[in-house]
Formats: structure tokens, C-alpha cells, sequence
């Protein structure tokens, strides 16, 4: 089970999409989540990229601690997809998208 709301995600997501993955609006989000939330981000991309099965997040979340050196906006600031690895890793995992986004939308 992922360590950070679905509401965070989704807000990751917007503004990877509304302002690019280097734009520090992004930078800025990212950098405010805790270190466990940083980690079961980068877990959720490598899920979404296909670098881990969603069978293997434990394994996803264990080497994102472990391989843990830049910081994580910077290192997720250099992945053009990134708002698509996070919806791709999202859907792998069970997690509707599609509803979050919606509500993320009636709160703005």
C-alpha cells in the first residue's frame, strides 16, 4: 500500500502537466512532501514506466529508499512523462484516476 494520498498524486500530476516537469511549481510540491512521500512517488513512476511490476511494490519501495541520493525533484524534474509514469503506475496498482482527478477539480 502506497504512504501518500491519492489527492497528492493527483496534485503531482496537474502541475507536471500544467507547467512541466522542471517548472518549480512542481519542484517547490515536491520538495514539501515528506521523505516518505518522495519515496512512494518514485516507487509509483518506476511502477508506471515499467521498471517494476505493481506485484513488486515492495521491492519498487525498498530500492527508492535505499537508491535514495539527489533530491527527489530534481531527479523526477528530468522525466518528460512523468504525469504519465504517475497515472500509469496509479491504474497499475488499482487506483482510480479518473475519480481523484475530479475531485481535485471540485476543490479548486
Amino acid at each position: 500500500m502506497l504512504e501518500i494520498s491519492t489527492g497528492k498524486l493527483v496534485r503531482v500530476i496537474a502541475l507536471a502537466r500544467e507547467y512541466g516537469p522542471e517548472n518549480a511549481h512542481l519542484r517547490d510540491y515536491i520538495s514539501g512532501l515528506n521523505v516518505d512521500e518522495q519515496v512512494n512517488l518514485v516507487a509509483l513512476v518506476w511502477i508506471g514506466r515499467d521498471s517494476f511490476a505493481a506485484d513488486e511494490l515492495e521491492d519498487a519501495l525498498d530500492t527508492a529508499r535505499r537508491e535514495r541520493s539527489a533530491p527527489t525533484e530534481d531527479y523526477l524534474g528530468g522525466m518528460p512523462d512523468l504525469a504519465n509514469f504517475i497515472e500509469d503506475g496509479m491504474e497499475a496498482l488499482g487506483m482510480n484516476v479518473a475519480h481523484e482527478e475530479d475531485h481535485l477539480r471540485e476543490r479548486d
